[in-house]
């Protein structure tokens, strides 16, 4: 994953940039052009090309990249001025560190043109959205149960519930929309509402990698879209826990049950009886596992038929393009069906070929007025892979090409 370099290493990275006049790669309409600091950086780079650089002007963005100490560095700088054959450089504030890409990114050959179908049903359904889903795959722990069996899948379910938690509850949210500050925190944001004592507080941080647990910071910021003020998101807090003890419970959990972009209902698992365990991370995972099945299930029964949307072709718009991925702008009407770990099938079409791969969508980035959508191939035929590299790079593709511009070396 692409790490930021710290301010303190970035000031060593840069001396060490002009020190030894540290090649610094520009890929440009087929052209590799080599830069090197003309002086010391600071807040400007300056910087002098081996070649010129044809149609280049102030404002423009170059992303660059360069070896230090065998390890791939990227970084994005914008082009104040072009005197004298010197191009001078805003310093930027970040430079990252083992790329999460395998290769440079750069401006699309202007012949290209791509078009995106969605690998797999799209629906258009009335649940609440979210802008992260996991896949309703189950896990190991259902393998043995038959999905089209959603009875079956409910009552082995709740056979395992009742041997670690006091009472569970499932709800769909068919006829009734999220009312209680409970389902609308978990509809906004389709993650687990979990107390492990009502004696105690939020959890602080989440130990999931994606993340699946709304902590005390979530839950404040809640709060005050509600219009708590700031001064008593405290109080509030504590008041929500304190009225669960009160009502009984002394520890519960709200898990969401999702369907792709869709919070179509919860799972509610409670403790109100002493010497009883609370509940805990092993119960979660295991509903979360369950609450995959239940919405694969559903799917298979049909129930989310009337939403299904014809998987027609779309195009979209290259914002820059390397050997492992593209970054790309959708049709407006489709950024909200666009979401991480979305998967689609890339057509890129260019004068001599088209390239045919799956990509999945690796990050969303949102500014004033646009959404920004980066993907990554999941496949690509070794011959379409060469001619797409020699295509965007305009140079044969070589082991040494692969190795310097590989964010894992």
């Amino acid at each position: 994953m692409a790490t930021t370099i710290k301010r303190i290493e970035k000031e060593f990275v840069l001396k060490v940039l002009y020190d030894e006049q540290i090649p610094i790669t520009y890929l440009r309409d087929r052209t590799e052009y080599i830069l090197t600091l003309n002086q010391p950086a600071k807040t400007e780079m300056i910087f002098i090309s081996d070649k010129p650089i044809s149609k280049l002007k102030p404002r423009a963005k170059l992303e660059l990249l360069f070896d230090y100490r065998g390890q791939v560095v990227n970084f994005s700088a914008e082009v104040a001025s072009i005197k004298d054959g010197n191009i001078h450089c805003i310093t930027p504030d970040v430079f990252y560190k083992n790329l999460d890409r395998s290769f440079s990114r750069v401006a699309a050959p202007p012949d290209f043109k791509i078009q995106f179908t969605f690998l797999g049903d799209r629906y258009n359904l009335s649940f609440p959205k979210v802008t992260e889903f996991e896949t309703e795959t189950a896990g190991e722990f259902f393998k043995n149960i038959d999905p089209r069996n959603i009875s079956g899948v409910i009552d082995q379910m709740s056979s395992w519930i009742k041997q670690y938690a006091c009472g569970h509850k499932m709800v769909i949210f068919k006829d009734n929309k999220p009312s209680t500050t409970e389902e609308r925190i978990i509809s906004e944001t389709g993650k687990t509402l979990f107390l492990p004592s009502t004696l105690g507080y939020f959890p602080i941080t989440d130990p999931y990698p994606r993340k699946r647990i709304i902590t005390e910071e979530m839950f404040k910021r809640y709060l005050e879209s509600t219009g708590v003020s700031n001064a008593f998101l405290h109080d509030a807090c504590a008041r929500f826990v304190k009225t669960k003890y009160d009502e009984g419970f002394f520890s519960e959990a709200w898990i969401p049950i999702l369907f792709q972009e869709y919070v179509i209902g919860y799972i509610h698992v409670w403790i109100n009886k002493e010497g009883i365990p609370p509940v805990d991370f092993r119960i979660i995972d295991t509903m979360y596992e369950f609450a995959k099945m239940l919405a694969h299930s559903l799917k298979m029964n049909g129930y989310f038929e009337k939403g299904r949307l014809a998987n027609e072709p779309f195009s979209g718009k290259i914002i820059d393009i390397s050997a492992s991925g593209l970054a790309f702008i959708s049709p407006p009407s489709l950024v909200s069906a666009l979401l991480v770990d979305s998967e689609l099938i890339v057509n890129i079409i260019t004068q001599n070929r088209s390239i045919n791969a799956s990509a999945k969508i690796v990050r969303r980035i949102k500014d004033d007025s646009t959404v920004y959508f980066g993907c990554r191939f999941l496949d690509m035929a070794p011959e379409d892979l060469r001619f797409l590299f020699e295509s965007i790079y305009g140079k044969k593709f070589t082991d040494a090409d692969a190795m310097f511009l590989s964010g894992q070396v």
